[in-house]
């Protein structure tokens, strides 16, 4: 069988270890800004803008309080059929008691990729980097939040209360985005610039940078309030909807047909999938496993089927959250496995030694970095047409 190991990426990792020695010197301004409501101090942010562009030039940053997790929500309450009023009514006070939400960092600092897929793969990675720091939270993208879409915002020396915000959404088919229109009752009074700003800021609010970035092709502000008006809160929600006639979110795509003197050939692929879905996995595995039991058209049968469900299973398990399946394809007495791992993980040598012990033949594999996932794209190529595109 042949293994690679790949070696880290010198640059990043010099960039990540560069930052996180200087951390504890910057943590305590970066702080006191926060509580005090003030800006960072113009030296401190000087320094923290020079390792943040170190670690790529396109990310910039911002400071603010950690996001609280609550002990449940409206997804928990027991609506069945049965339920105890009064039961039901202390849940819904339960809501509302501050007391719920859960203890944690009270500081987060967030890298702002943008629309850049380099420099989101960085951030990603140096999050994954970050030491233990009970007082801070370290975000590779923003977050939704919208508890801040009810809160008054100073934009452009002008203050904007966005709990007068109304959207409009619409699916763009040929560009496969979604189209938003922002609307708040000072637009009219304002410049372009400002009202561009805002659009932009609430939708960033409402859906957080990635399903920005994943599904939103424009953004506009708008003059008249919308004829169909949407709470900028349940864009989330509307994105979902709109994505499924994109193609859907998640989920697989499985493509069946035969293969002259080989059979037939089964194919199981991630669709759809983009590359914010999964920033840190750059590194290309492909593993290529034999197995001998089939049926009368070379698929995988009895034994050799329940072996390869088996090792699949441990290949998830070893994997976690540092890689992931991509691409299945079985043919002809052979399954062709393509995944992407964060080499950053150090996660390839386990992954290698679960496939150590098959016995049904030589395993193959082969690795390379791949940050584009080009090895991905050219491998779904082909079915462009019956996955819809």
């Amino acid at each position: 069988m042949a293994l690679f190991r790949r070696r880290r990426s010198a640059d990043s990792t010099t960039a990540f270890a560069a930052f996180w020695d200087a951390w504890p010197a910057e943590r305590e301004a970066l702080a006191d800004a926060v509580e005090s409501g003030q800006p960072v101090p113009s030296e401190v942010a000087e320094r923290v803008t020079a390792l943040v562009h170190a670690i790529h030039p396109d990310l910039d940053w911002e400071v603010g309080r950690a996001p609280k997790k609550g002990g449940g929500g409206l997804e928990d309450l027991d609506l069945s059929t049965d339920v105890d009023p009064n039961k039901l009514l202390e849940q819904l006070a339960a809501l509302d008691d501050p007391s719920r939400l859960t203890g944690g960092p009270a500081y987060a600092l967030t890298l702002r990729p943008g629309g850049s897929e380099e420099a989101r793969i960085q951030s990603e990675r140096w999050s994954r980097s970050a030491p233990e720091d009970d007082q801070w939270s370290f975000q590779p993208v923003r977050p939704a939040d919208h508890e801040q879409l009810s809160a008054t915002v100073q934009l452009d020396d002008h203050e904007f209360d966005l709990s007068h915000v109304s959207v409009s959404m619409r699916v763009d088919q040929a560009a496969g985005k979604i189209e938003v229109g922002v609307y708040h009752p000072d637009n009219m009074f304002l410049p372009e610039s400002t009202r561009e700003n805002v659009a932009e800021h609430v939708t960033l609010l409402a859906l957080g940078e990635d399903d920005r970035v994943r599904w939103v092709g424009r953004t506009a502000p708008l003059d008249e309030p919308p004829l169909d008006p949407l709470s900028p809160t349940s864009m989330p929600a509307v994105v979902r909807q709109m994505a499924d006639l994109l193609g859907g979110v998640g989920g697989w795509a499985t493509l069946n047909g035969r293969i002259p003197l080989q059979g037939a050939v089964e194919i199981l692929l991630r669709h759809p999938v983009t590359r914010r879905d999964f920033p840190a996995f750059t590194l290309f595995v492909q593993v290529i496993v034999p197995y001998t039991h089939t049926d009368e058209d070379k698929l995988p049968t009895g034994a050799s089927a329940s072996a390869l469900d088996d090792l699949e299973a441990r290949i998830t398990g070893v994997l976690g959250d540092n890689g992931a399946l991509f691409m299945r394809q079985t043919v002809g007495g052979r399954r062709d496995y393509r995944y992407y791992l964060d080499p950053e993980s150090g996660v390839l040598p386990e992954f290698e030694a679960v496939l150590t012990d098959w016995s049904e033949g030589e395993v193959k594999l082969r690795s390379q970095l791949d940050p584009s996932w080009a090895q991905f794209n050219a491998a779904r190529r082909p079915f462009r047409r019956q996955l819809g595109e």
